[in-house]
């Protein structure tokens, strides 16, 4: 056994070097100005009213992403978990094959396909329809994140609702539930965890990227994420993108702990 402990080296010495010590180096320069001294100034650069905005925007898009991302992520992990083996495993497949493709990539796709004279647009003008205006807009930014982020949110509803065991289900139709009531009392409290977790996997990246609203938005809509993205590049003020940085982390950590003190309080509520 203790032989074995010696296989997490490896891990351990990737953590410490890409993730604890990267994390360091936010804490020291978020808190310490140029000549070193300590301070919470960098971290009071949030309430500017250009930081604000950004951060607001930021919150209510990935908001919107994750609910609309929750909104079809759940038929389709339902569809998928009444599925048998091959036909979901081979749904699935295809329903993951462009997240192999670069996410760049794959966001820049959008961009030719929204973009004025896209091909979105020259399908339309060719049907004589009327064609759409949305890139360099909201609408474009939350189509890219829906698009990019919703595999997260189907993957961890449909393993738990694999895993629901199909008796506790028959038990409830043969003590006379139809089917909303079995959804509503059975399948959808025991998917909750699922829920959570896409939840989770979805809003922390979509309030933290810059890439999707750099491209789809044309530069014009800033959120937080591209505010800290040209602190660092564009003004290379290491200690306001730290600071920035440290308060955004901490909107994701009481994120996080409300979704997992949600997921504790239905799991005690599912044991009574």
């Amino acid at each position: 056994m203790k032989n074995k402990k010696w296989l997490a080296t490896p891990y351990l010495i990737w953590s410490v070097a890409f993730i604890i010590i990267p994390l360091l180096m936010i804490v020291y320069y978020g808190l310490t100005d140029k000549e070193g001294h300590f301070t919470l100034s960098n971290l009071a650069k949030i309430t500017t009213p250009e930081n604000l905005k950004a951060l607001g925007l930021a919150l209510l898009l990935a908001f919107i992403s994750t609910v609309i991302c929750l909104i079809l992520a759940y038929p389709l992990a339902m569809i998928l978990s009444q599925k048998n083996v091959n036909q979901s495993s081979f749904i699935v497949l295809i329903f993951i094959l462009p997240m192999w493709m670069n996410f760049l990539l794959r966001t820049l796709a959008w961009q030719t396909l929204l973009e004025k004279n896209g091909v979105i647009n020259n399908i339309l003008q060719f049907l004589y329809l009327p064609t759409l205006d949305i890139i360099n807009t909201p609408y474009a930014i939350i189509l890219g994140m829906v698009y990019n982020f919703l595999p997260f949110m189907v993957l961890p509803i449909y393993n738990v609702l694999i895993k629901i065991d199909q008796n506790v289900i028959n038990a409830a139709r043969d003590l006379g539930a139809n089917n909303m009531q079995t959804f509503l009392k059975i399948t959808l409290p025991l998917s909750v965890p699922g829920i959570l977790s896409g939840i989770t996997m979805v809003f922390v990246p979509a309030l933290t990227t810059f890439v999707v609203s750099d491209l789809l938005g044309g530069g014009k809509i800033l959120l937080i994420g591209n505010v800290i993205e040209q602190t660092f590049k564009q003004g290379n003020n290491w200690n306001v993108g730290s600071g920035l940085s440290l308060v955004l982390m901490i909107f994701i950590i009481l994120s996080m702990v409300f979704m997992s003190k949600t997921e504790k309080e239905e799991g005690e509520g599912d044991i009574l």
